[in-house]
């Protein structure tokens, strides 16, 4: 009875209209549906000969030991930043490194745009503490109108076809073409096309069934296929299983702390532009996030607002920091929280539980490094398809937010980078916005950003250069 009391003055349950045994049930339930991030983030952060470009690599240490020293890195940020929601904000969302932005970190920064792994972690620690800065002057207004409307509800859908092109390829679905770049791999023979189609599906259905934890049971399972399948002796050692599982490794202090090395040689505009992409998905995403969770637990006022939105903000940030400081990429409040919300969670103590519960994980990261990539690489896809109805939010029969919004989702898949696409979408906006007679509703700030981008891709594709 005492503890149910000072959980109840800690988080105001009866002023919330919920108990305990409500928070707990919601906490369980978003754990189930966002815990895959503890085997798909490290999977992407982790360099590997046979992935994407990019990635963290350590000397002296496999790929499989850095995958778990990401894996408990990305708990412990998650646990941090949920504290944080828990105690300060007294909310019921969950947090964690979110999907885009660490492909965007591992493949676009690191693997094609040449940049230290240790200066991509730096950019996420600048990130956050200038996400700190602006939450604490209460700056919000004035950074989301300085980013035109199209492009931010384009910034979903874009890094939803961004996330799937690298998840199909993980499987084996899409694959290189020298005529037509990309093309249908062979999917009938390919064990691992095969396999990860079975998979995708399975989790398909699970989800559409409504099956809580649909998308960590459809990468469960398809692992234990492919493990079964190679145990067996169906398909040989190394293709559906890896060959051998590392030694369990829980000390990351290889990784703490090498965002100090990354400030080091720092090309100024190419970092910046690698800041500002990092915060703005971030807030973003984050502010979308808050919104529209809640809206469905009834957390909004009258004007459509949410009340205090600064402190899970805070949150947000507070994680982000520390994750970059730890080894992962940026921290951001996820979707999946919703399912927590429509259980019936309506304060911090539903953050609270998910976060015991990552906490708990921290067991199993051993046993994580055996999932392999094609495996964790569903979760990609599924998310994918759930950013696709952002879609709707775009006035497309207003050229100045077509444009603007068709460029960003465009050019971030085909050019492999969530930062060129924003830069596409915010060029155009003024320069088709002035065309059409409306410059006197463009910011000068947002002329500012599209010179600024422009400078960029003049440097950044310039042979002499």
């Amino acid at each position: 009875m005492a503890v149910r009391d000072t959980l109840d003055d800690l988080f105001d349950l009866d002023g919330h209209d919920t108990s305990v045994g409500t928070e707990l049930r919601a906490g369980l339930t978003t754990f189930l549906t966002m815990s895959y991030i503890v085997v798909v983030n490290p999977d992407i952060l982790t360099a590997t000969e046979n992935g994407p470009p990019g990635g963290i690599a350590l000397p002296g240490y496999t790929a499989g030991e850095v995958y778990q020293m990401i894996a408990v890195v990305t708990i412990v940020s998650s646990v941090v930043a949920m504290l944080v929601m828990a105690f300060y904000a007294n909310r019921p969302f969950g947090l964690a490194p979110g999907l885009g932005l660490n492909a965007f970190f591992a493949i676009t920064v690191v693997g094609i745009m040449g940049i230290p792994w240790q200066t991509a972690l730096a950019a996420v620690v600048v990130e956050g503490i200038l996400f700190i800065i602006l939450t604490a002057v209460g700056a919000r207004e004035y950074v989301i109108k300085l980013f035109p409307q199209p492009v931010k509800f384009a910034v979903g859908t874009g890094i939803g076809l961004f996330l799937a092109i690298i998840g199909l390829q993980a499987m084996g679905i899409v694959v290189d073409d020298p005529a037509t770049l990309v093309t249908l791999g062979t999917v009938a023979s390919d064990p691992v096309a095969i396999l990860s189609v079975l998979g995708l599906f399975l989790t398909f259905i699970l989800y559409a069934a409504g099956i809580r934890g649909a998308i960590i049971i459809g990468i469960v399972l398809t692992t234990l296929a492919g493990w079964g399948l190679t145990i067996t002796g169906v398909v040989p050692s190394g293709v559906l299983a890896p060959e051998s599982l590392p030694s369990a490794q829980y000390d990351i202090t290889p990784l703490a702390g090498a965002f100090i090395q990354g400030f080091q040689n720092v090309e100024a505009f190419t970092f910046a532009l690698v800041v500002v992409t990092f915060f703005f998905v971030d807030f973003f995403d984050t502010a979308g996030t808050l919104v529209g969770v809640g809206q469905a637990g009834g957390f909004l006022d009258e004007d459509g607002n949410f009340p205090d939105i600064d402190k899970p903000l805070m949150a947000d940030a507070v994680g982000t920091t520390v994750g970059g400081m730890l080894g992962t990429s940026t921290v951001t409040t996820y979707v999946e929280s919703a399912t927590g919300v429509e259980a019936g969670g309506r304060t911090g103590l539903t953050a609270l539980t998910v976060a015991g519960l990552f906490l708990a994980s921290l067991v199993v990261v051993p046993l994580a490094a055996g999932i392999p990539q094609y495996a964790s690489h569903i979760a990609l896809v599924v998310v994918a398809v759930l950013l696709m109805r952002n879609v709707v939010d775009i006035e497309w029969d207003d050229f100045a937010n077509a444009v603007p919004a068709a460029l960003t989702i465009i050019v971030m898949p085909f050019t492999y980078s969530i930062a060129y696409g924003i830069a596409a979408g915010i060029i155009s906006y003024p320069v088709v916005k002035a065309a059409q007679g409306e410059a006197d509703d463009v910011l000068l700030g947002q002329w500012a950003l599209a010179v600024a981008f422009v400078g960029y891709f003049v440097l950044r594709t310039n042979v002499l250069a």
